[in-house]
């Protein structure tokens, strides 16, 4: 892994690295059944920073909806949200390779369309490449975009975006018919030109079948350990929300630390022993 160093005094909102490298599409394309790869969410570029100097890639995903914004699923996100977060992580990180999520509705009407989403995507983030979710259905989509120089990543088993379709978030691939499918779906996202891919939600067997099955990383998310790499949404990890899936561990309680630091500013507020005199600018003698 790359290492670099932060000038943390020129701005406590840019830092600037020494030097600047940027892990490449080849560098993870190149870690299957090597190294696993570690990847997070990221949405905004403080967080971004934090995460950097620890992950191989920050995905900027379509769960923006809902931890961010609030929104009770990820198909009311938009093309323009997903850039405005996406250039945001991309200012806040030098080591991470950054992709971005295409969300619902950017990519499927046509291969063009697909086209004409990824490279606004490309162009306005300074993003490495994007995520589609699907298989066999949209691997036209995933070749037609890399023949034209737009690295993809793949997202198969349970796929958000067709949440209504597939009638909620539970685990994939337990139908003898739908392990089969999703098998599938993983080889052709690979053969059409994917450089990885997100496995989520499907049962441990199907995962280590198909990180066996396709020639590029696999990514797990509620998969196997044995997948070529994790991914998490930042914020369940990182315990900021009450509910979490089950395939999340919890690595801190934020949410307990945060009310309890809001809960003191309060008091303090309250009785006026904020201020203090430390915070205070004296008149001048």
């Amino acid at each position: 892994m790359s290492t670099y160093t932060l000038d943390t005094g020129t701005s406590r909102a840019n830092p600037t690295p020494s030097p600047m490298k940027r892990l490449t599409i080849p560098a993870i394309r190149n870690r299957k059944g090597k190294d696993p790869v570690v990847m997070l969410t990221a949405y905004t570029t403080r967080m971004a920073q934090l995460l950097d100097p620890h992950c191989d890639v920050l995905l900027v995903g379509d769960s923006l909806g809902q931890v961010i914004y609030g929104l009770p699923s990820t198909l009311p996100v938009t093309l323009d949200m997903m850039i405005a977060h996406g250039a945001a992580v991309v200012r806040g990180s030098y080591h991470s390779l950054v992709i971005v999520d295409m969300p619902f509705g950017s990519y499927e009407a046509s291969p063009e369309r697909a086209f004409e989403s990824a490279a606004r995507v490309l162009a306005e983030t300074g993003a490495a490449g994007v995520k589609l979710e699907g298989g066999t259905a949209i691997a036209p989509v995933v070749e037609f975009l890399t023949r034209r120089g737009i690295p993809v990543m793949g997202h198969i088993g349970l796929t958000p975006q067709s949440v209504n379709a597939l009638g909620g978030y539970g685990a994939r691939g337990r139908s003898n018919a739908e392990h089969a499918q999703i098998l599938d779906d993983a080889r052709a996202i690979a053969d059409a030109g994917a450089f990885g891919m997100v496995a989520e939600g499907v049962v441990e067997g199907l995962a280590n079948e198909i990180t066996a099955a396709v020639p590029v990383p696999v990514i797990g998310i509620g998969a196997s350990a044995q997948c070529d790499g994790q991914v998490l949404v930042t914020e369940d990890m990182l315990g900021l929300f009450e509910r979490t899936p089950r395939f999340v561990k919890r690595y801190d309680d934020l949410a307990g630390r945060i009310s309890a630091a809001v809960e003191t500013y309060a008091a303090e507020v309250r009785a006026r022993d904020f201020p203090g005199a430390e915070q205070v600018y004296p008149a001048r003698g």
